[in-house]
């Protein structure tokens, strides 16, 4: 008898921000392998074109919303199109993020505005208003952030960025308790060193990180992808508010790359 693969998303939509390369493609693309149709977000329409085709090209329904995903209208247009392309919202994956590298003394008040913009309030304001369209719809469904091993460790010229990926987790926590009534879970994915095409940007990248890490490897973007997948699944049902690390191992001795 033929074996049939079960799609684990198989009728779900999924709405991830920051989406066109990286970790947040990757998720994307994996929701779309295992039967999701997904919604992809991000601030370049340059690089969506590509990102869209690439998962259509794969038999999979994919649609996409450009635009700063820490603006109200911006948000809102996502979770309208997702409604209206698929009835539904299921899943969110509030992926998008900025780094802005400084040294403490002389970090300028924009950059940490921008990265606490970015970062901190649009994610909240992204789930604020997902929780709304999933509440009405009463079927559940999950959450997930991508936060950073930068908010358990600190970094040498992160203090900006690290603290906002710390409160991203403190966010999960909170939201806990105003989500779980809905059946909605709510959990964090928290990278360490990733090879993406921005980190790779640096020649020496992921040889220095596979030094640095006792697995001998900076992540790829499919180990980040397969632990968002397990969170954002049916498997992980009784889990939320929770952080899980995916660093190779770097967090237990944290070696600096300086």
């Amino acid at each position: 008898m033929e074996k049939v693969m079960v799609k684990r998303f198989e009728g779900k939509t999924a709405l991830i921000t920051g989406a066109a390369q990286g970790i947040g493609f990757g998720i994307a693309k994996h929701l779309a392998l295992e039967g999701a149709r997904v919604l992809l977000n991000d601030i370049d329409p340059s690089l969506l074109t590509p990102a869209v085709a690439e998962i259509q090209n794969l038999g999979a329904v994919c649609v996409a919303v450009a635009g700063d995903s820490s603006d109200p209208a911006v948000i809102q247009e996502m979770i309208d199109t997702a409604v209206k392309e698929f009835k539904q919202l299921d899943l969110v994956v509030a992926n998008a993020g900025i780094t802005l590298f400084g040294d403490f003394f002389d970090y300028p008040s924009a950059d940490l505005h921008q990265v606490l913009k970015v970062n901190v309030a649009g994610t909240f304001l992204l789930l604020q208003a997902a929780a709304r369209q999933l509440r009405s719809q009463g079927l559940g469904g999950s959450f997930l952030i991508t936060s950073s091993v930068t908010g358990h460790q600190a970094h040498k010229n992160l203090a900006a960025y690290g603290m906002s990926k710390a409160a991203l987790e403190m966010l999960a926590k909170s939201l806990v308790l105003d989500l779980s009534p809905y059946k909605i879970t709510i959990n964090t994915v928290v990278p360490g060193a990733t090879a993406t095409e921005r980190t790779l940007l640096d020649k020496d990248y992921e040889t220095i990180w596979s030094q640095l890490t006792p697995m001998g490897r900076a992540a790829g973007v499919e180990d980040i992808a397969q632990t968002a997948l397990f969170l954002l699944s049916d498997a992980a049902r009784h889990i939320t508010g929770q952080s899980l690390v995916v660093d190779g191992g770097w967090t237990v001795t944290s070696p600096s790359p300086e």
